[in-house]
């Protein structure tokens, strides 16, 4: 690995071979294993009843987590994980919290066979820790992963494991986040594995070490005493089942599961055809004052039972918006598991083995020691998930079985709001800093058949929550004015996507500013796209409202309810800055909800009546994006046929002319997604547009589809988009459809920098047999 400074090369982690990894292991270490005989020699019932008890461990190891820790990010949001390894490190078992942090468990134990193994060694009761995003555990220096040996009869046998979100470990920005960050050594700085638990004893001088560093040391120093105590349950639970069933047993259903994990997802991609999907996603800023767009592309290919991503092409790294390889490996898991492992058990070790990694050192979602990374999971890796999640559904979209689980993007970030000052409620001031959690009620993405779900939480973090309003309230000085959904938020599209919702606070209880520190994406750049011509979600938007009246609306018994009510100025939030919010100011807070899937105009209107009655829609967004005219909470069938045929005959004009193509026959079509099948003519593979079979190119002709092309303001995209491009980035960005020039059924809609590659125009994406390998 070539390092921006030398003899740091050390401290990275790779997948390893198991085998090899074994044979380097000092005679020291003995390791319990099995044969493959004993393996294939298991009962069915024992197998499935000890694979049970093993994923109930990791669920254990979450309750006791969550009673033992103080903080909300854990008892709350559920940012965290557990995992279950074999004596090697490959992940069995994986808990449902955060699984981007799957991506990244195994390499830390790689990483620490590697290097402990004989200095200081690794024995029965130890426990180690780390939060080096270069080694592996987490995903940035905000992860903290404590993980055990566990011997048996003085072998090694397995590895326990729990991980989570730190509110501060330290660096020059609140929460451990410095917009403008040059490098690692203005953040949290990593620490590789250490001891911090001997002979089943908390060591204090490395405890006390370890918190020293943060601004909130007791939440700190008490999560790692949950995390010691959750992995002791972990260790009990363990070694119960080993004796009850036997050490040999248990460990054949360890191997077996990830064996079946493998086979099955293999299978899966046996039945896809091969072939080569694309996509490419923006991180728009790269640290504070920065006005640039940073680039991320990814090309899925699939070839038998085996997918490669290659990441060829990414920008380099820069600012604060970088992640490490273990943040690129748990973007791909973010999307790997719901997407095509969702009806299968999440052996992760197994899982991993289907797919390989190909990408630049030195870019964005992987960077080298020593670029700042604190932003790493909630900005590379996880639109390093959204364009892995964007080929898969490309990939599955044209399978009768397997199409229920495409999905267009959700929410495209975690929009960061860290939140620090003195609290005078009571009879001392005390510091506090909250991280704003509420953002985790994200919308999710639309599918084929459904809308996405609204306010549904995040893709990575399955069991996420967000906090109680009352008890932020009794925890910091802050007042909510309003936590809400808002509608227009979700992508429209022939199934909308989930609405997201904002937040707008006031300091209470505090006579001075408190310091704030925003880190997010989304703001310029869509990064919750759409399928199959579905529009993205809304942009993400922060604003501080200056001088507002909100002390004396109060003091009339008022609460405003809309940034409206506040008067005084609004400044824009940009994507990285450091700021503050004084008493008698509002930060208002609006995140991301999910793209739609297929032709907005194509929505069943009486769908779109029931959204203006829950507050989905509002009555511009029905008219303006979906063209359905509503009168007395009814759709005016006449008005909104006039209403599409207009917005048809606008997508003509200002569209780019095409010459007359023939009409296929479509009755032995076979569909690609919703707007586009495929059609064989003698020995040619042509594409059609599904809707009205207009031929839109061939697999001989020049590799694009022939279609209707505009670009104008992102504003075009409807009432979605919250703010002008131009406040972030000096970039051009454009709202780019592509449209059938026979029909104007929209194939593609997009909030992309003008010069965004046209992967849905390339006919290698939708023939894969014609596809490059």
């Amino acid at each position: 690995m070539t390092s921006a400074i030398p003899g740091s090369e050390i401290f990275s982690s790779r997948p390893v071979d198991p085998d090899a990894l074994a044979r380097t292991l000092p005679p020291t270490l003995p390791v319990h294993t099995v044969t493959q005989q004993q393996i294939d020699e298991l009962d069915p019932l024992t197998y499935e009843v000890i694979r049970h008890r093993l994923w109930s461990v990791t669920d254990e190891m979450g309750e006791a987590l969550k009673r033992m820790s103080g903080s909300p990010i854990v008892t709350d949001a559920n940012d965290f994980d557990f995992a279950i390894s074999d004596e090697l490190g490959q992940e069995v078992q994986v808990g449902l919290y955060n699984t981007m942090l799957v991506g990244a468990v195994d390499l830390a134990i790689y990483w620490t066979l590697q290097h402990r193994a004989t200095n200081p060694g690794i024995v029965e009761g130890d426990m180690f820790l780390c939060n080096d995003p270069w080694v592996g555990g987490g995903l940035h220096q905000s992860d903290v992963i404590v993980y055990q040996p566990i011997f048996h009869e003085g072998k090694l046998f397995a590895w326990t494991s729990a991980i989570c979100h730190e509110p501060d470990l330290g660096g020059s920005g609140l929460g451990s986040f410095d917009p403008s960050a040059k490098d690692v050594f203005s953040e949290s700085l990593p620490t590789p594995p250490v001891k911090v638990v001997r002979d089943y004893e908390l060591q204090r001088d490395v405890a006390d070490l370890w918190v020293r560093r943060s601004r909130v040391p007791m939440l700190v120093g008490l999560d790692l005493r949950a995390k010691i105590g959750a992995n002791t349950v972990g260790r009990n639970r363990m070694l119960a089942v080993i004796e009850q069933y036997g050490a040999d047993t248990v460990k054949a259903v360890m191997k077996r599961m990830m064996t079946d994990a493998e086979g099955r997802l293999r299978s899966k991609l046996s039945s896809l055809p091969d072939g080569t999907w694309k996509a490419t996603g923006y991180q728009d800023q790269s640290h504070t004052g920065d006005r640039e767009v940073h680039k991320i592309t990814v090309a899925m290919s699939k070839t038998d039972d085996h997918l490669t991503f290659d990441f060829t092409g990414t920008d380099k790294q820069t600012g604060v918006i970088n992640c490490t390889y273990a943040g690129m490996r748990g973007g791909v898991m973010l999307a790997l598991l719901p997407i095509l492992a969702g009806d299968i058990p999440w052996s992760a070790g197994g899982l991993m083995r289907c797919f390989d990694l190909v990408s630049e050192e030195g870019t964005i979602n992987n960077a080298s020691f020593p670029a700042a990374v604190s932003r790493g999971p909630i900005g590379p890796a996880w639109l390093t998930g959204t364009l892995i999640a964007e080929c898969l559904s490309q990939m599955l979209d044209r399978s009768v079985d397997l199409g229920k689980s495409v999905q267009a993007a959700c929410c495209g970030t975690w929009d960061t709001a860290v939140i620090a000052g003195l609290d005078e409620r009571g009879e001392q001031p005390v510091p506090f800093l909250n991280i704003m959690m509420e953002p985790m009620a994200g919308g999710y993405g639309a599918r084929p058949t459904a809308d996405g779900m609204d306010t549904g939480g995040l893709f990575c973090i399955p069991m996420g929550r967000i906090p109680d309003t009352e008890m932020t309230e009794f925890l910091y000085p802050l007042l909510t004015l309003w936590r809400r959904e808002e509608p227009d938020s979700g992508g429209p599209g022939r199934q909308r996507g989930g609405v997201s919702a904002s937040l707008a606070v006031t300091p209470y209880g505090t006579s001075l500013p408190m310091g704030l520190v925003l880190a997010s994406a989304g703001k310029a750049v869509a990064q919750n796209n759409g399928l199959a011509g579905g529009y993205p979600g809304n942009t993400g938007l922060e604003i501080l409202a200056r001088s507002t009246d909100v002390i004396e609306q109060f003091a009339a018994g008022k609460i405003p309810g809309a940034l409206e009510d506040l008067g005084g100025g609004k400044e824009f939030g940009a994507c990285y800055a450091e700021s503050y919010v004084a008493p008698g100011e509002v930060l208002y807070m609006h995140w991301q909800g999910g793209g739609g899937y297929g032709d907005p105009l194509h929505r069943d209107p009486a769908a779109v009546v029931v959204d203006l009655r829950e507050g989905k829609v509002t009555a511009e967004g029905a008219n303006v994006v979906y063209g359905v005219v509503i009168d007395a909470g009814k759709v005016d069938e006449a008005a909104t046929a006039r209403r599409r045929r207009d917005m048809i005959d606008e997508r003509r004009t200002r569209s780019t002319q095409h010459s007359d193509a023939p009409i296929m026959d479509l009755s032995l079509a076979r569909r690609l997604d919703d707007n586009l099948s495929e059609v064989t003519v003698g020995d040619v593979r042509v594409i059609a547009c599904a809707q009205c079979g207009r031929l839109l190119g061939d697999e001989k002709s020049s590799g694009v589809l022939d279609l209707a092309r505009y670009e104008g303001p992102s504003s075009a995209a409807g009432p979605q988009v919250t703010s002008d491009p131009s406040i972030y980035v000096d970039t051009a960005i454009v709202f780019r459809q592509l449209c059938c020039p026979g029909c104007w059924t929209a194939v593609y809609s997009g909030i992309v920098p003008a010069d965004h590659p046209d992967h849905s125009l390339e006919i290698s994406r939708l023939l894969p047999a014609v596809a490059e390998r």
